[in-house]
């Protein structure tokens, strides 16, 4: 049987996220936005509650489309509020738009949002060597650093802690616990 990190035991989805997802270098403009959005829609909640929701989430935000998501009107934040598929909190409907506009201005700015955001990392992953859930942290000064800058940036919904399970999602940290098999597969895909 693999040996996996702890937090993703509970259900097949879960498990299915650890194995395909957490942790994998992520330089796709598309994903990092949709994993922008879907943390955000987290703060307060478990993820798993967010992969629950994922599917009602990609169809009520158009698939993630910045450029769509950038010129929602009133009317729109009212449809998703009566959504009950996904989080219906209209602060952060209200963050999804606004992030939506930063992203698109970055991306304008920058060439991509990749390139912006790897940019806390100097463009690498990095690996930590943690041997147990309990040690990874919530938040670092890298995080800190992230999110204030994002901030700056027009970005909201983006406090230290979900720049950090950002982070985490994307593979700009490593934190697999070493003993989980899908620490060295994400280090060895780091390197590419």
């Amino acid at each position: 049987m693999k040996k996996r990190c702890m937090w993703c035991s509970g259900s097949e989805l879960y498990m299915a996220y650890h194995d395909q997802e957490w942790g994998v270098p992520l330089h796709d403009d598309k994903k990092l936005f949709e994993f922008l959005i879907l943390e955000g829609f987290q703060a307060g909640l478990s993820w798993s509650t967010i992969l629950n929701k994922r599917e009602a989430f990609r169809q009520a935000f158009d698939g993630f489309d910045a450029v769509k998501i950038a010129n929602y009107q009133v009317d729109k934040v009212e449809e998703l509020m009566l959504n009950a598929g996904i989080i219906r909190n209209r602060l952060k409907i209200n963050a999804a738009i606004k992030n939506a506009q930063a992203f698109l201005k970055i991306q304008k700015e920058q060439g991509s949002f990749d390139s912006y955001i790897w940019q806390f990392t100097n463009g690498r992953t990095i690996l930590n060597t943690f041997t147990s859930d309990k040690d990874i942290p919530a938040t670092t000064e890298l995080s800190d650093a992230m999110s204030k800058q994002m901030k700056k940036d027009g970005f909201s919904f983006v406090g230290s802690t979900i720049c950090y399970a950002f982070m985490q999602a994307t593979g700009m940290v490593n934190d697999h616990v070493v003993s989980c098999y899908r620490y060295a597969e994400c280090a060895s895909l780091s390197e590419e």
